[in-house]
């Protein structure tokens, strides 16, 4: 029994170590599945206020002789920003700044229109386009919290993964980047009539 003690404990620690290391994979798989899922939501709350500048910019059309040039800008960031696909799992720091530029060429004709409509009284009491001004404010929100969560799911992973002594273990497990503010947000927006 004596002889085969080193032997039971080599094995013991060999596995012990084993089940450290497939514990850690784990748990950083979970952590970028949480990633995944909260990029998801980002992009389900970004979609939701794509849906609704096609009913905006509808509404506005069939309200108003409009000016042209503001109802294209939307349209052309519209589709911009639906033509930019990232994937989760390998996220880059540019990719995501693309994206962000795609949003807020959006959220820029948004405001262009949404200004220019204070022209146009009879556009402004009309019920339909109160609902749809409502549902942006709304949407707006829940990216802003969709983005704030992706951050926080990005801070639990970025902290998990790069920890040592996970990092030993977990190599092909890259840092992820946060959602960061777009140039010039830290200046409050001018609206002129």
């Amino acid at each position: 029994m004596r002889k085969f003690l080193p032997w039971i404990i080599g094995i013991g620690i060999v596995l012990a170590i084993v089940f450290y290391v497939v514990g850690v994979k784990n748990t950083a798989l979970r952590y970028n599945q949480a990633v995944g899922k909260e990029w998801g939501n980002v992009e389900t709350a970004y979609q939701r206020r794509n849906d609704l500048i096609g009913n905006l910019v509808n509404t506005v059309k069939g309200a108003a002789d409009f000016e042209k040039g503001t109802l294209t800008a939307v349209i052309e960031a519209r589709a911009k920003a639906t033509s930019v696909n990232i994937d989760p799992s390998n996220i880059t720091p540019e990719q995501l700044t693309q994206f962000q530029q795609a949003q807020s060429g959006i959220t820029s004709s948004l405001s262009r229109l949404l200004v220019s409509v204070e022209r146009y009284p009879e556009l402004k009491a009309n019920a339909n386009f109160l609902k749809l001004q409502d549902e942006l404010a709304s949407t707006e929100n829940q990216i802003l919290t969709s983005r704030t969560r992706f951050n926080e799911s990005v801070q639990q992973y970025n902290g998990y993964v790069l920890a040592m002594p996970q990092s030993i273990f977990l190599g092909s497990y890259k840092e992820k980047p946060y959602f960061k503010s777009v140039a010039g947000a830290d200046k409050p927006v001018e609206v002129k009539f």
